[in-house]
């Protein structure tokens, strides 16, 4: 998309002098302000007259712009920002600032909010499940403690500030390009407290806050997942002029078990069973994170890959009574090495198996019970 011509954005013409284009460039200004233009285009608006204006008051920049047109200016590129208050603008972006809602001066009695606090705890598999109370320690800002915030030697006197007669701020008028302007600002004497003292307090200079390590209690709920955030309200830094606290943000970090997997409330165990359990079937102990131990039932002709529930022994859940379960994944677990005895074994069900099909059930007819037999002696070998 080409550019327009600088002299068509400020409304001039070629031979106008640069003070015309001085005031051209005020009246763009004011028009397409973003802080008093809304419109969607109205910054980009702003910025094109900004470049005009820069180009078209400098005699150099004006003589290329004036014998090659835009092609001329490609060496300069990165125009000063039009909020910044370079090149002939008179203080621009600060005067800008405030009449259009700089309000510094305004806000240093305020009450503000405290910032908010972020820490840190690394918590057990079992701590996380379960829920615990750990102590932290953190490093926020609090009220001075040797002045108790009032910035003054105890004992000495508080004065209202002179300069600004207690309000904090003080108001100057200032001229510039666009007109006569009122700015507000923080109160040099007092730097917006409105009150001046005989002796500052040593240990916070006069801040009234100071930067200390305290000790604190979090409860952690049970069922907490790695990378949740528990907030503690008020236990931030603290507050300005009275302002509320801030928040205490503690991030989880849970380390990983043993031998658990967890999956949102269910916690996955896998168990592995030897050939012959997952034939015949067979029942074995599964830890929980109870600390005891739970009967599962591995009916004869398991294959691998199986999953099996124990109910209500999970992670509890958020804010609940209830519970997730335990799902244990079956792994067939095949020998690596075979005694003689255990090959002759294996040998004999293979042909066994061989000869009825490979289809045949472990509980129908003679020589499925033959093939029981072999099942019931590999079980004690390999187990």
């Amino acid at each position: 998309m080409a550019k327009a011509d600088y002299y068509d954005l400020l409304g001039v013409t070629r031979g106008d002098s640069e003070e015309n284009i001085r005031k051209a460039f005020r009246k763009k200004a004011m028009q397409y302000h973003p802080d008093r233009n809304k419109s969607p285009d109205a910054e980009d608006k702003f910025k094109e007259i900004n470049e005009a204006y820069q180009v078209l008051t400098d005699s150099k920049k004006r003589g290329q712009y004036d014998r090659f047109g835009h092609s001329g200016m490609s060496a300069n590129s990165g125009f000063d920002n039009p909020f910044d208050g370079h090149d002939g603008f008179g203080g621009f972006g600060d005067i800008f600032d405030s009449f259009f809602g700089g309000a510094s001066g305004q806000r240093a009695q305020e009450a503000r909010r405290g910032d908010d606090v972020q820490q840190r705890v690394t918590l057990s598999f079992e701590e996380a499940a379960f829920g615990v109370e750990k102590e932290l320690e953190i490093n926020r800002v609090e009220i001075c403690r040797h002045c108790s915030g009032n910035c003054n030697e105890p004992g000495t006197s508080i004065s209202t500030c002179d300069t600004c007669q207690g309000k904090g701020q003080v108001r100057r008028v200032q001229r510039s390009l666009f007109g006569q302007f009122a700015q507000v600002t923080p109160c040099p004497t007092c730097q917006g407290k409105g009150k001046t003292f005989d002796k500052p307090c040593s240990n916070c200079k006069a801040v009234g806050m100071e930067r200390r390590r305290r000790k604190t209690v979090v409860s952690i709920p049970a069922g907490v997942e790695h990378g949740m955030q528990v907030r503690l309200t008020g236990e931030g830094d603290v507050g300005l002029n009275n302002g509320p606290a801030g928040n205490l943000y503690v991030r989880i970090l849970v380390e990983d078990h043993a031998f658990f997997v967890r999956e949102g409330d269910d916690i996955l165990y896998g168990l592995s069973i030897s050939v012959p359990e997952a034939a015949l079937g067979t029942e074995r102990a599964i830890p929980t994170l109870d600390g005891d131990q739970e009967a599962l039932n591995i009916p004869a002709g398991t294959q691998p890959g199986a999953v099996f529930r124990i109910r209500g022994k999970g992670i509890p859940r958020l804010n609940t009574n209830r519970r997730g379960d335990i799902r244990v994944g079956v792994n067939l677990e095949v020998p690596r090495k075979l005694s003689a005895h255990q090959r002759k074994l294996l040998e004999e069900l293979a042909r066994s198996f061989s000869s009825n099909g490979i289809e045949s059930e472990i509980d129908e007819g003679d020589n499925s019970q033959h093939d029981k037999g072999i099942f019931d002696r590999l079980k004690d070998v390999l187990t």
